[in-house]
């Protein structure tokens, strides 16, 4: 086993951790547009979190397609929270881009 292969190997669990963290951290912003600040909604990019919710859709279809929980877990969540956004942007705002 090569040295990138070890290291690779290694980080696996902590990369597993990022991919929970990274969607994980959309949740002060769904806070914010559905309770906290919903006036500001109308600055919110549909476009964006519309764009990062097919991204994440599709690294979720490759991670399940290969197996590969580092992959897929994370952007499952991703995914969801990403949805979230859009849902709230579209009922608070309207389609807006």
């Amino acid at each position: 086993m090569s040295v990138i292969e070890r290291i690779g190997k290694a980080l696996e669990p902590l990369m597993l951790v990022m991919g929970l963290v990274s969607p994980i951290a959309t949740l002060p912003q769904i806070y914010k547009l559905y309770f906290s600040h919903t006036e500001h909604a109308a600055g919110l990019s549909l476009t964006t979190w519309v764009l990062y919710s097919f991204i994440a859709m599709l690294w979720t279809i490759y991670g399940l397609y290969h197996k590969n929980p580092t992959i897929w877990v994370g952007n499952g969540l991703g995914f969801l929270m990403y949805l979230a956004m859009v849902a709230g942007i579209i009922v608070r705002v309207g389609m807006t881009f």
